[in-house]
């Protein structure tokens, strides 16, 4: 059977089917934001780059402990290209998944994964709450505490920097500004 390319309104479907936590669909959008942002500042795919982002996670809330391989299940399911699976698997390398990212698409999605979640927590605690007047030394210095954000995976992001030849700082501003085009969606505009 052949695979076909999902539109983003097919790809935000299949992904609702599977989660419905309201934080896991903003963390999507947020991804989706970033790889958007990127995709445009290389002259690659927006839709496709962004469509991968969008559906990065599509396992997680139903099957955490088999995070990555039940999204190869899903999407192979749906005739997705194996070039979009292959990605989506990928991001989990090193954690749940032994892909390791080899193109432009998956280094990327590798690197702002865990960085979107430290942008959305230090958004959190300015007092605007907001994404739209956050700057990289904001996310720079709550970088440096441990116990911020603790959860966020700092090693992966600096390894998906290094695999790009990104300083962090420059994935860091790319991560905003993604995130900036989305800011209403994902609860963190201006109210």
């Amino acid at each position: 059977m052949n695979s076909r390319v999902p539109d983003r309104q097919e790809a935000f479907a299949l992904l609702k089917k599977y989660n419905q936590d309201q934080g896991l669909i903003k963390h999507a959008l947020s991804v989706e934001g970033v790889m958007r942002y990127c995709a445009r500042q290389r002259g690659e795919d927006e839709e496709k780059w962004g469509i991968v982002g969008l559906v990065h996670d599509i396992d997680y809330e139903k099957y955490p402990d088999q995070h990555c391989t039940k999204a190869r299940e899903i999407l192979e399911k749906e005739n997705w290209p194996e070039e979009y699976i292959r990605a989506v698997v990928s991001h989990g390398w090193g954690i749940c998944s032994d892909v390791k990212p080899q193109s432009e698409m998956e280094m990327v999605l590798y690197a702002i994964d865990e960085l979107t979640g430290l942008v959305t927590t230090t958004a959190l605690v300015r007092p605007s709450k907001s994404v739209m007047d956050l700057k990289p030394k904001s996310v720079k210095k709550k970088w440096k505490d441990k116990r911020f954000a603790a959860g966020v995976d700092r090693a992966t992001i600096d390894r998906g920097a290094n695999m790009l030849g990104l300083e962090r700082s420059d994935l860091i501003e790319a991560a905003i500004k993604g995130m900036q085009d989305v800011a209403d969606d994902i609860g963190l505009g201006m109210s």
